[in-house]
């Protein structure tokens, strides 16, 4: 069978105009940017040919950076500065080192990395913390320790040196999904937070230069947008036919520790750091004062956690679905990944079914499980709407990412776009949660309840008003003043009478934002042009 003699090996240029945008779009491969400050950075990609991963980690050779260019690094790094009225993400000049040298040697090893935790890192990953998170096991609020802050910091730093730091069990919580199921959180202790920060903040220094162009979540520079308008750049721009929407079956409770260290110990090879993380790995879990072990998954929650996530699925998914698209595809494959959910596209369903199905047997060898309801292949892209009215079958199905419902769509002109909607449930999960509330505050005064209100209905705007979501954000806002026009008629016998439908648009118009689309569209801000739309 002719596989791949056909394809082209090209390399991907460096972008940083918009005429150079314009000519690489040309090409096979995809190239975007990060957005940063509103500035256009390089190397978000999404294609077939990728690092050669596997020679990486047997260290047979370097690896080849033909697809997924790392992104330039320019300007020097400054030590850390602690006044909160500035700036708090500096760096100090060894930390800038270690991005260095991770940066040009992909196969060097760190052995010397604990130094680095220093007073100065430890009390800037301080003031970064949440004032308002709830408190850990140890009850200790972010007031209490700034109250002899510098006494704290001294004394933590001392312990974590010196090995005698003991790590507290997180504290069980739990969240409503979307399924109407529990996700279980697990909330750190203050002081654990604060290492865990610092820690973090070493390693994304070696890890970042590491992680491949897909990845997207948790990261510096990177969110949820970034990667929704990716996958919608490449469904619209690129041969897709096919969709996998997978998720991987209660990840973070299922992280194999003895794999997870493994992966570290291939970049870090400095025991106390090591060591470190495992004292996190092995703290366990305080649920209503009954202490319970951890032998494998990390705590949800916990500020460690996804930066432990991505370098293990980094190991586990990403340089495994790069070498199999280069060696093993017929077609083009592109992947988007955010954290544990991802979503790969395929030209060919050939592709699609023997990745499929060499995935599931993949995430087993290291105690991972596809979800069986929440991993489906389907038939999508410009296409799939003619082929299955050839074939008399229905419209294409949809599929949900990110908290948004993907649909083949049409644009005014008659081309072919991916239409993006509020995932159903989650915004009825949102207003049932609005109308709890609404009833606990009934007899606030209006103003109080208003603002509120106003800060609630712009928060979910500032995520779900993207370009094509205008009928949800219509619906939100409807939605919510019916509530709170409900909430109003029970305060009293004669609020009905006295709060006609005229006084209450004035009310409405007064505290609830008007509807407005504050994204710009996918290929705006994949290829760093200036937005349109975006008011």
């Amino acid at each position: 069978m002719h596989r791949n003699s056909n394809r082209e090996n090209r390399e991907i240029p460096e972008v940083s105009t918009h005429e150079e945008v314009e000519r690489a779009d040309n090409q096979t491969w995809v190239t975007s940017a990060m957005h940063a400050d509103g500035k256009s950075d390089e190397s978000i990609v999404l294609s077939k040919l990728a690092n050669n991963a596997a020679a990486e980690l047997s260290g047979d050779a370097e690896a080849a950076e033909s697809v997924e260019g790392r992104d330039s690094r320019t300007g020097n790094a400054q030590e850390a500065n602690l006044d909160r009225a500035q700036p708090r993400n500096h760096r100090s000049r060894g930390l800038l080192g270690i991005r260095e040298r991770a940066a040009k040697d992909r196969n060097a090893q760190f052995s010397n990395l604990m130094h680095h935790v220093t007073p100065e890192l430890l009390r800037s990953s301080f003031l970064d913390l949440r004032k308002a998170a709830a408190p850990g096991v140890d009850g200790v609020t972010w007031e209490q320790y700034a109250q002899r802050l510098e006494d704290h910091i001294n004394d933590l730093h001392a312990r974590v040196q010196s090995g005698a730091y003991r790590a507290k069990p997180s504290k069980r919580a739990y969240i409503l999904k979307s399924d109407g199921k529990l996700r279980p959180l697990g909330i750190a202790s203050l002081e654990d937070k604060i290492v865990q920060r610092a820690v973090r903040t070493v390693l994304e220094q070696i890890y970042e230069q590491d992680f491949l162009g897909f990845s997207y979540g948790y990261r510096p520079g990177r969110g949820a947008h970034d990667a929704l308008d990716a996958l919608s750049y490449v469904i619209k721009r690129r041969n897709v036919n096919w969709i996998l929407d997978a998720d991987i079956r209660g990840f973070f409770d299922n992280l194999n520790h003895t794999w997870l260290m493994k992966f570290l110990e291939h970049r870090v090879q400095d025991r106390r750091m090591l060591r470190l993380i495992g004292k996190w790995l092995k703290a366990g879990v305080s649920e209503d004062g009954e202490w319970s072990k951890t032998e494998v998954g990390t705590p949800q929650g916990a500020v460690i956690s996804p930066l432990l996530a991505n370098v293990y699925l980094h190991y586990v998914l990403d340089l495994w679905v790069n070498q199999w698209r280069k060696r093993e595809a017929i077609g083009q494959i592109y992947i988007v990944r955010y954290a544990d959910d991802f979503v790969i596209g395929f030209s060919h369903h050939v592709d699609a079914l023997a990745l499929t199905k060499q995935l599931g047997e993949r995430v087993k060898q290291f105690g991972l499980e596809l979800h069986p309801e929440k991993t489906r292949l389907i038939e999508f892209g410009k296409f799939a709407e003619t082929q299955r009215r050839n074939r008399g079958e229905g419209k294409p199905e949809s599929f949900d990412f990110l908290g948004f419902t993907h649909r083949c769509g049409r644009t005014r002109r008659g081309g072919f776009t991916v239409n993006r909607t509020t995932v159903a449930k989650r915004m009825r999960m949102t207003l049932a949660e609005i109308k709890k509330k609404l009833n606990q505050r009934r007899h606030d005064p209006l103003y109080q309840t208003g603002t509120w209100l106003r800060q609630v209905v712009r928060g979910w705007y500032q995520y779900h008003a993207v370009p094509g979501n205008w009928d949800r954000l219509e619906q939100f806002r409807t939605e919510v003043a019916k509530l709170w026009r409900q909430a109003i008629h029970r305060r009293s016998q004669k609020a009905r009478i006295r709060w006609t439908w005229p006084r209450l648009r004035r009310l409405f118009a007064s505290y609830l934002p008007p509807k407005r689309i504050l994204h710009p569209y996918p290929d705006d801000r994949f290829l760093g042009r200036p937005a349109r739309g975006a008011v």
